[in-house]
Parts: C-alpha cells; sequence; structure tokens
C-alpha cells in the first residue's frame, strides 16, 4: 500500500468517528507528544546532570590530590572520600601511589585512555579493574614540575547514576500512560459537556418532523456562544419553512376547492349529453377522465387538511378489531378475497383516533394490497406494548426495499405502477402517512415472502 492510500485509509476512519471521539484523539496526540518532547528532554537533561555531577565530584578529587603532589607531598595511600578510586601514574605508566580501593600494580587506565582523560574527553571503565562492580568514570589531571610529570587519576563509581537515570525512565515509562488515560477520561467528559448543546439541538431537530406541532422549536442553549446562534438561526430557518408550507397547504386546498365546481360542473354535462345520447361514445370517455380528476382533486384536499396540525383531532377510542371488520366488508365484491385473520374478532384491542381517518388510511393500504396480490389479502392485529400493529399482507410481486420508503413521496408511482388504469395518483401512501401521524401513528412496508405487509403502527392512549 502506497503512502497516498494509507493517508487517504486514515482520513476516511478519523471521518467516520464522531466529533467528541476526534477532537479527543487529536488532543491526546498533541499531549503525548509534548509528554515525550518532555520525558526525553527531562532524562537527557537529567543523566547529562548526574554525569556532570559525577565527574565534578571525582575532578575535585583528583585537583586535591594534584595539588598535594605539587607541594612535594606525596601521601600514601591517597585521601578519597566514599568509593572513590584514585591512583598517581608517572610519566612511565606505573603507579606511583593511591587510595586504599585503587590497584598499587596495575594502573586503572591504558595508556590511550589516560590521553583522553587528561585531554578533558569523557572515559569510562570497567569497575573490575579496581576489583569493584559496575563502572567507573574516570577523570586524570596532571601534577608534578615540568621535570618529574605525574598524573592523577580518579574514578567514580557510576551505579548510583545509573539507577538513577533507571529510576527515571521506568517512572516516565509508567506515569506517561497513566497521566494519558487521565487526561482522555478527562478530556471525553470535558469535550462531552462542551458538545451537549450540539447533542440536544440534533435531539431536537430528529423529533421535529412533518407530524410535529409547527410551533416547536429547537432548544436555544442560555449562552452568547456559536451554538446558541447556530441554534437561533436554524429555529429562523424552521420559522420561514412553516410558513412556506402553509402557503403550499393554503395554495393546493384553495386549488383543489375551486377545482371542485367546474369540474362537477362537466360531470353534469357530461351526464346529461350522455343521456340526450349527443356526441357518441365521447361523454363516456371523458366521464372517466372527469372521475379521475375528481378524485385527484379530493385526495389533495384530504392531503392538505390533513397535513394542517391546527385541525381539530376530536379523537375517541377505536375497537381495532370492529374496524378491520368493516373495513373486510367493504370488499366482498373486490377482484380478490379480503379476510380478517381468525381469532381478531372479539379481541379487546383499542386505539385512540378519528375513526374516519383510520378508515381512509386502511383503506388506501387495502386498495394497492387488493391491486397487486395474487390470491388474497389478509387483515390482522397484534398487541405490542401500549401500541397496537395492524397489518395489511397481500401476496403480490412486493416492492423492493429501496422503494418502501420512496413509495410515500407525493405523486410517486413505481415503473410496474404507471398505468393510469391500474396504478392510481401516486397519493394513497402519502394520505395514509399523514393521516396516521396526524392521529400519532405510522406506517411502514416491509416483506411478506412472497408480497408485502404494510405495518400500521396506532397509540392506545389519547
Amino acid at each position: 500500500m502506497t503512502d497516498h492510500a494509507r493517508s487517504r485509509t486514515v482520513r476516511h476512519r478519523l471521518a467516520r468517528l464522531s466529533i467528541r471521539a476526534r477532537l479527543m484523539l487529536v488532543g491526546l496526540a498533541g499531549v503525548a507528544g509534548a509528554l515525550v518532547i518532555g520525558g526525553v528532554l527531562l532524562y537527557a537533561v537529567l543523566t547529562a546532570s548526574l554525569g556532570r555531577s559525577l565527574e565534578g565530584t571525582a575532578r575535585a578529587s583528583a585537583q586535591q590530590v594534584a595539588l598535594l603532589v605539587d607541594s612535594g607531598r606525596m601521601p600514601d595511600p591517597v585521601p578519597v572520600s566514599g568509593s572513590q578510586v584514585v591512583q598517581v601514574i608517572d610519566a612511565a605508566g606505573r603507579v606511583v601511589t593511591g587510595s586504599v580501593t585503587a590497584d598499587r600494580l596495575t594502573a586503572l587506565v591504558t595508556p590511550d585512555e589516560l590521553r583522553r582523560a587528561l585531554a578533558g574527553l569523557q572515559v569510562i571503565v570497567p569497575g573490575s579493574r579496581s576489583g569493584l562492580s559496575g563502572r567507573l568514570q574516570v577523570v586524570a589531571v596532571p601534577a608534578g614540575p615540568a621535570a618529574r610529570a605525574y598524573s592523577v587519576v580518579a574514578a567514580a563509581p557510576t551505579a548510583d547514576v545509573e539507577q538513577s537515570t533507571r529510576t527515571l525512565r521506568t517512572l516516565l515509562l509508567w506515569i506517561f500512560p497513566l497521566l494519558l488515560a487521565v487526561l482522555a477520561l478527562i478530556a471525553w467528559r470535558v469535550i462531552g459537556a462542551a458538545l451537549a448543546p450540539v447533542e440536544a439541538l440534533r435531539r431536537g431537530a430528529a423529533r421535529i418532523d412533518e407530524s410535529s406541532s409547527e410551533s416547536e422549536r429547537l432548544p436555544v442553549p442560555p449562552t452568547s456562544d456559536e451554538v446558541s446562534a447556530l441554534a437561533t438561526t436554524l429555529n429562523a430557518m424552521l420559522d420561514r419553512i412553516t410558513v412556506a408550507r402553509r402557503k403550499q397547504r393554503a395554495f393546493v386546498a384553495d386549488a383543489a376547492h375551486e377545482l371542485r365546481s367546474p369540474l362537477a360542473s362537466m360531470r353534469t354535462q357530461l351526464e346529461v349529453a350522455q343521456r340526450l345520447g349527443e356526441g357518441g361514445d365521447l361523454p363516456a370517455d371523458l366521464l372517466g377522465d372527469v372521475d379521475r380528476l375528481t378524485t385527484l382533486v379530493d385526495d389533495l384536499l384530504l392531503l392538505a387538511r390533513a397535513d394542517d396540525a391546527a385541525t381539530n383531532r376530536q379523537s375517541s377510542a377505536v375497537d381495532v378489531a370492529e374496524l378491520l371488520s368493516e373495513v373486510e366488508g367493504r370488499y366482498r365484491g373486490a377482484r380478490v378475497p379480503v379476510r380478517v385473520a381468525p381469532g381478531i374478532v372479539g379481541r379487546d384491542m383499542q386505539t385512540w383516533a378519528r375513526r374516519g381517518e383510520l378508515v381512509r388510511a386502511l383503506t388506501n393500504l387495502v386498495d394497492n394490497a387488493v391491486r397487486h396480490a395474487r390470491t388474497g389479502v389478509v387483515l390482522d392485529a397484534v398487541a405490542v406494548g401500549h401500541q397496537v400493529e395492524v397489518m395489511v399482507s397481500d401476496d403480490g410481486h412486493g416492492i423492493r426495499a429501496e422503494d418502501r420508503e420512496r413509495v410515500f413521496d407525493r405523486f410517486t408511482r413505481l415503473d410496474e405502477a404507471r398505468d393510469r388504469d391500474t396504478g392510481g395518483s401516486g397519493l394513497g401512501l402519502p394520505i395514509t402517512r399523514a393521516l396516521l401521524r396526524r392521529n400519532g401513528g405510522d406506517v411502514r412496508l416491509e416483506d411478506a415472502a412472497p408480497g408485502l405487509r404494510a405495518v400500521v403502527r396506532l397509540l392506545t392512549e389519547g
């Protein structure tokens, strides 16, 4: 995988995370980078400081012994503090004197190491050369007259410094992850609190749909930040949408109402012409078109009224079993049998709605089912918690899953239903959903294998 592809994959995965998670990851990445850089710098500074301190201690001891050698006094043994090792070496590399911790026969450093130490370079030698464990940091200073030069070699154990650096490294490796975990928890809570108004806006927006009251608006946080400004702007947009919807409903209702009179007049004239035998077969042909136009106008007017949430609902208790029996009775002469599932009659299931609107909604669903069924349509109902689900099932060709929600859009007709004589106007299902939502319910379509099932959800309480 190329670098570009990997980068694109990472961006895609980040884009799938929530804003809260992305903000936390970005913040933690910055904090982790800062902690790593700070930890490395702290470790380097502390290690260098301890090394310089150890070197300074050894150099101070070497310089004190060099002063004694310069004054012609050659102490034997050489006084030292702690576990330091001091040797005085002549120009031939022989040990002249040393501390009680030093070897009196073999020099602690090789000639090359001695030259480097005299040049001020760092020299580390094994402690085993002096019978000690660990390592020794060596410092060398010149001493004595030029005619008889000596070198004072002082070495200090590095065990304490190494132990301190190991302890620091261990602490950093343990503390950093724990600190990041604590910071992640704090960041998650803080970012969640900061995004809480946004989540409240999201929940409020999810509640607002076609069945919501037109006066319902998003909650505006009591702050003066960007979220408050966003909520105010969205509420202003909802106000404009409400006004536009009211104008649209008024236009549709007015247009449908105004079309009723000329259509009724046209129907009357065509019926008169048909009875008088005028126009041949033309009046009969035109009457069918007038009937379809009248049905379309009535549907548009009903849809406009169903969209008006301000209309008095006049809800009442409706017995679901009786409702299904009434709908079944309307289709005794239908193309295919329409029957209520066994065991429904007499079952105590009630809903709270406008009975006439429920009958119209179920009639629309049964009309569609009868139009597409092969052998029959079944009406069924079941209580689910505080709701009642009414099911209208047919054994027809069904509807593809991707089209089951689209058919509730106005004037939507699928390819197999484009024929006007068999398909309808495309307003039946939108009217059904509008009427059900107006009564606190809803409708969905699902596979009945074979066929299609319309599931109507109704409330049991008003």
